[in-house]
């Protein structure tokens, strides 16, 4: 099937590019029509947050979305000022008029704790709460910031001597499309030409992993109107599908360019390709997409939809890796295995301009317009033959596989296995040392960059009113009469006995009579580990204290305890999560190795690999080493970071695994000898592996270069644990640990033989001798 799917594709290049072509047109135009709708609202089923949410959108509207901002204003003639009164009154009105947006504003008779009371800003600093209903997605709530920005710059109060007013708030904030990813593309181009020898070949890989996330990010934009998405998907699909994207082209391409040397013609070398290497693509790719899919079961809306989105994305890259690639092979025909003198210059000066694109240097995108000119206009216009542009770059004869740097380095480690095998674990050990001290919760808005108004926002509130004005907890019970809502009176004087209360107001009854609300602010800020205790505190001993016997149900809520309940949630979720994935494909490759010791190694130092990783994040982003450097603060890891990562990384090493590990069984079997099938697997898999992961890491890296801090974590994750797993793990661990073991890597149960499957990752090619198989490189 796969021969087959490859000779197709190979013989009937315009209808497959066609195809995809229409596929895109089509998603754009529909993506085009229906907009994105991405949502960020975290909703944790049965929560007492959740619950509370539910009573107070029902008697105080909008105060229970959890969806808000704020809009903050300092004054040094203070704000009571009669011409500062005057204009933040009349923006307030404004922006309270706008449909399905409520404003608690600090000149109501209610607001007078909205107004800083004490120490040096008394007077000077106030705020007001910006609330808005649930039917806001984060597109709705990024405009309607946009639209409060140009009402403040409007309502003349920047030009106010000693005025500075800020927007507050994540939903408010918006996100900008990432820009970074050109810096991973730019260096991919000269991996790629480096290692598939082509400037063609290069672009080929490029653009097949570029036109497979493109469908992926107009198909995630759909998406969104169907399931609840969040903002940060789009973004994710596109670090993921690159990544993939070029990692699967490559390998593929790679195989294909060695059935050639073998002496295949490119029409079988294609089918040989796809069943070979392509298997291993589909394997890889599907573990990769059921991880993801296994965060549907989660059951939260949010994770759900972040898994959904990037397994969509991955499968398109893929089915773009296993059909449009093999059309673009056939297109190009012998092109591909050719370079000029003015390919090399064009891909360098294109390499140069996404560079200045992701870097934010503009004028380096006046290369592009140059790379055209010398590859159409210059070189065919001038010179003829003479003209050096075009002139082919001669090709460096590949090395037998036994001369290359690659099999010397396994027979070294293979010389020395318990010292590599040891020593390479203990660096591992090391690396996830920090993830111990994992504390999983989510970042405030003053982990924003300093320049932003959600920061300066931020650090407004806290100077003018403590660092816990910026995450209220809200208490909040049904009321049936006067005597419940003395109870809840009771309640607020014992808070304000509580040690980490800043203060806690009176009962504040609803409009309708039904509920009643204690608004509560705590000593520290929102990603305080002592905000976290306190809001457990209330819940098991301060609560249940004081309304013991009332019969009054008072729960914790507000978008703190949000958090803190989502956080909770995941927590107590993920070690089945991880399990659930490990003991799938432990099965799996189980089945494809017919062997139980390689798959446990695997799952092991799979598990090592991604727990360094872990680490890594847990001493960069929590406890803020390099912080400077990054532009980090320190701060808890976002609970559903974890789980993503784990999905991710475990189908991409699985990659990685299968590549390598295939080519050494494939030479065990072929020589019985499990010495040098070893070193011979490990050489002629080096050179792909090490591209490939080499443009993951530069693509994955690039994203610590965004702002947001998400972005940032995905980014160094990923790029971590790939480095890592591609180069200690499957160069250093994997021969040593092969070495130790030798025949009884192979080793499986004739009962168990009988059981399971035989899943086989490489097509069965009679008649070619792979021995002399010449991919690999020093």
């Amino acid at each position: 099937m796969y021969a087959a799917l490859g000779r197709w594709c190979f013989r009937n290049p315009w209808r497959v590019l066609a195809a995809w072509l229409g596929i895109a047109m089509a998603a754009g135009l529909i993506a085009g029509a229906v907009g994105a709708s991405y949502g960020a609202a975290l909703a944790t089923p049965d929560s007492e947050s959740d619950r509370a949410a539910d009573v107070l959108e029902t008697h105080f509207g909008s105060v229970g979305s959890n969806i808000g901002g704020t809009i903050v204003i300092k004054a040094a003639s203070g704000v009571h000022d009669p011409a500062v009164r005057s204009a933040m009154s009349e923006l307030l009105a404004t922006v309270a008029a706008i449909d399905e947006v409520t404003v608690s504003s600090p000149y109501d008779r209610s607001g007078r704790q909205q107004i800083a009371q004490q120490g040096p800003n008394a007077g000077q600093i106030a705020f007001a709460d910006i609330q808005m209903s649930r039917s806001f997605n984060v597109n709705n709530a990024g405009a309607l910031g946009e639209q409060i920005i140009e009402l403040i710059d409007e309502s003349g109060l920047r030009d106010m001597p000693g005025v500075e007013v800020e927007m507050g708030g994540s939903w408010l904030a918006g996100q900008e499309p990432p820009e970074t990813e050109a810096i991973g593309l730019a260096f991919a181009v000269f991996v790629l030409i480096a290692a598939v020898g082509s400037v063609v070949a290069m672009g080929v890989t490029v653009g097949t992993a570029l036109i497979g996330v493109g469908i992926g990010a107009l198909t995630i934009t759909i998406l969104s109107n169907v399931v609840t998405v969040p903002d940060i998907a789009p973004t994710l699909g596109v670090m993921i599908g690159l990544g993939v994207g070029i990692d699967y082209a490559l390998i593929i391409l790679n195989r294909f360019r060695e059935w050639l040397h073998h002496g295949f013609e490119p029409l079988d070398a294609v089918g040989a390709a796809l069943d070979s290497a392509g298997r291993s693509v589909v394997f890889a790719g599907a573990t990769v997409v059921v991880s993801l899919l296994g965060l549907l079961l989660i059951g939260l809306p949010f994770v759900a939809g972040m898994g959904l989105s990037a397994a969509i994305t991955v499968t398109i890259v893929m089915a773009g890796s296993m059909t449009l690639l093999p059309a673009m092979l056939g297109l190009f025909g012998e092109r591909m295995a050719t370079t000029k003198v003015r390919g090399i210059v064009a891909a360098s000066l294109i390499a140069l301009a996404l560079l200045g694109f992701g870097l934010g240097i503009r004028p380096l995108l006046a290369a592009i317009p140059v790379a055209i000119a010398v590859a159409m206009l210059v070189a065919g216009a001038f010179g003829g033959t003479g003209n050096p542009l075009r002139r082919n770059l001669r090709r460096r004869e590949p090395k037998a596989l036994r001369d290359t740097a690659w099999y010397r380095l396994s027979r070294v480690v293979q010389g020395r296995p318990w010292l590599f095998a040891l020593g390479g674990t203990a660096v591992l050990l090391l690396l996830a040392a920090p993830a111990l001290g994992l504390r999983l919760g989510f970042s405030d808005e003053g982990n924003y960059p300093p320049e932003t108004t959600t920061r300066k926002a931020y650090e407004l509130v806290a100077e003018g009113f403590g660092p816990g004005a910026n995450g209220p907890l809200f208490i909040v019970a049904e009321v049936s009469g006067p005597a419940d809502l003395g109870a809840l009176n009771g309640l607020s004087g014992a808070l304000n006995q509580t040690d980490g209360i800043t203060f806690a107001s009176p009962a504040l009854p609803s409009s309708d009579g039904g509920a009643a609300l204690i608004r509560v602010q705590p000593s520290t800020g929102p990603q305080d580990v002592a905000t976290e205790t306190l809001v457990h505190t209330l819940r098991d001993s301060v609560i249940p204290a004081s309304m013991d016997g009332t019969g009054v149900d008072a729960l914790v809520g507000g978008a703190v305890a949000f958090r803190i309940d989502f956080s909770d949630y995941l927590a107590g979720r993920m070690l089945i999560f991880f399990a659930a994935v490990l003991g799938a494909s432990f099965l799996l490759l189980m089945a494809v190795f017919r062997s139980v010791v390689v798959p446990l190694k695997a799952v092991i130092m799979n598990m090592l690999s991604i727990g360094a990783s872990y680490g890594v994040l847990v001493a960069v982003f929590q406890w803020g080493w390099f912080g400077n450097v990054l532009g980090i603060e320190p701060a808890p890891i976002e609970p559903f970071i974890p789980m993503m990562l784990f999905a991710v990384l475990f189908g991409l090493s699985m990659d990685y695994e299968v590549f390598l590990l295939s080519r050494m069984k494939e030479e065990y079997e072929r020589t019985g000898d499990p010495v040098n099938s070893v070193a011979d697997g490990l050489a002629a898999t080096a050179r792909v592996i090490t591209a490939a992961a080499a443009i993951m890491v530069v693509v994955f890296g690039s994203f610590v270069l965004e702002d947001e801090r998400v972005v940032k974590l995905f980014g160094m994750g990923l790029a971590t644990a790939i480095a890592i797993d591609a180069t200690l793990v499957r160069m250093l661990i994997v021969p040593s640990t092969m070495e130790l073991l030798g025949a009884r890597n192979w080793w499986l149960p004739a009962w168990l033989d009988r059981i399971i499957p035989n899943l086989r990752i490489e097509g069965e090619l009679p008649g070619v001798d792979r021995l002399e198989a010449s991919e690999g490189a020093d």
